[in-house]
């Protein structure tokens, strides 16, 4: 059987692309949280993390791991593999849905990756009008008509950089209910 194929019964993996500005915070938090997730749920979840303005091949932040660490599940997560890197168009040809921490995010892939902007959404947003259910998750997402929807600041997760630990934490506790949101509507 190939590997890229799901076993009879099972649906296809879903290969989403999680971007924030610098891939080394909020999009990598819910990278970590969407694969613990999906993996507890059994469900078939491919996740690529990248910023929208990165200096790249940077490593994880201390306060990044400490917000990582705050949550029990995650408290032993592999985090040296880590590396921050630009979204490149290959990231968004690959990717099913591109889950965006902030509204800039998203007018930010609009601009740069058109293609893509009917996949792409604030983890808010998708929390809030993807629907559950059985059907496939392209025209779930496509119903959603995303490529035209008005942007608010209130689908936004704060970015925690430069902030102190304790907002990263904070951070990590938001991102984590969202995660789970998410990861049961997929």
């Amino acid at each position: 059987m190939d590997e890229d194929q799901p076993a009879p019964g099972l649906p296809a993996a879903v290969d989403l692309l999680v971007v924030c500005t610098g891939n080394a915070a909020r999009s990598v938090m819910a990278g970590y949280m969407l694969e613990y997730l999906a993996e507890a749920e059994g469900c078939g979840l491919r996740v690529t993390t990248a910023g929208t303005h990165t200096l790249d091949g940077q490593p994880m932040s201390v306060r990044t791991r400490a917000g990582l660490a705050s949550i029990a599940e995650l408290a032993d997560a592999p985090v040296s593999r880590h590396r921050s890197r630009q979204a490149q168009a290959a990231h968004f040809a690959d990717a099913d849905l591109v889950v965006a921490m902030e509204a800039d995010h998203v007018r930010w892939v609009r601009r740069h990756h058109p293609e893509a902007a009917g996949r792409t959404a604030t983890i808010r947003r998708l929390c809030r009008d993807l629907r559950p259910g059985p059907a496939p998750l392209g025209p779930r997402v496509a119903a959603l008509g995303l490529a035209d929807a008005v942007l608010g600041d209130d689908e936004d997760v704060a970015d925690p950089a430069g902030r102190d630990e304790e907002v990263y934490v904070a951070c990590a506790a938001e991102l984590w209910a969202l995660c789970a949101e998410l990861v049961a509507l997929l």
